[in-house]
């Protein structure tokens, strides 16, 4: 049986910067004290909402090292490692050091636009290659092409992929992906604001943005579904619905940053070509927070 460390609220940390666009250690080091008090199950780095696009190889270094420093093995930690180019994420894998790093998360090609057999290809190869388990990421709006069911399922028999981020937002993708899939490969919802719902059909997990900020009442629910008590989590889902579609409404990592200043856990900053949200959607996210600050 496969072992997979990445299951409950686990959170695609943001990458904070300065007003000088420099990478803000102190505030990544306040964001992620704050989700691990405040009941997160695992660390996500690295991925789409770090913007690491953007970042140098660098300044991924000193984002990957600040997190594990901070960290100091407390939560399991998923180390965002994808691209388009399978050698190149091969021999990137290669050069890793993986000290406290438990997994990697890994997107569908971009760009390239692979079939379904280009794609089991590409991510059976970066399975062989790893030392640490693999999680697939499947996310067309962004990729341009979609992981189908079948292929999930045959990828799930790698004995290295413990899982797939479903971020597809195909409910019936997802759920043929959990009734036909290994007992010991697991969904993970991708999107925050279906996470109960799927949890409901089977997944075991989510990838969430929206728990960077409002990692307690997330957490709560997602604990709350994982034992049964779904009257509790049905509440928090509703509770945290509108703020849920608040922090994606123009864009993400806008939304959840503009949130995280208004709480002053960083500085609402991001990198070219991402902008800040706009001044209506500002607004509502810092009406809506004041009634969820309590829930």
């Amino acid at each position: 049986m496969k072992y997979n460390p990445f299951k409950g609220t686990g959170i695609a940390l943001i990458t904070p910067f300065k007003q000088d666009q420099s990478v803000d250690t102190e505030s990544l080091i306040r964001i992620v004290n704050h989700v691990i008090d405040h009941s997160a199950d695992f660390l996500v780095v690295l991925g789409t909402t770090s913007e690491a696009p953007t970042l140098t190889a660098d300044e991924k270094r000193l984002v990957i090292n600040t997190i594990l420093s901070v960290n100091n093995g407390r939560l399991p930690v998923l180390l965002g490692m994808g691209g388009n180019n399978t050698e190149a994420v091969i021999e990137a894998i290669k050069a890793q050091d993986f000290t406290g790093i438990q997994g990697i998360l890994s997107v569908v090609p971009f760009y390239n636009k692979p079939n379904q057999r280009g794609m089991r290809a590409h991510f059976e190869a970066i399975a062989d290659a790893s030392p640490v388990p693999v999680v697939v990421y499947n996310v067309p709006g962004r990729v341009g092409v979609n992981l189908q069911a079948a292929t999930c399922v045959e990828l799930a028999k790698h004995p290295n992929i413990i899982a797939v981020k479903e971020a597809s937002g195909n409910l019936q993708q997802i759920m043929e992906i959990l009734r036909d899939k290994p007992a010991d490969f697991d969904v993970l919802s991708g999107d925050d604001g279906i996470t109960q719902p799927l949890m409901a059909l089977g997944a075991t997990g989510v990838i969430s943005v929206a728990a960077n900020a409002y990692t307690d009442p997330f957490s709560r629910m997602m604990h709350a579904m994982k034992e049964g008590r779904t009257d509790e989590a049905l509440s928090l889902h509703y509770a945290m619905l509108r703020m849920n579609q608040l922090i994606f409404a123009d864009g993400n990592p806008a939304g959840i940053k503009c949130l995280m200043s208004h709480m002053g856990l960083c500085e609402n900053v991001l990198r070219l070509p991402l902008v800040t949200v706009n001044d209506k959607v500002e607004d509502d996210i810092i009406e809506e927070w004041k009634e969820l600050k309590n829930k």
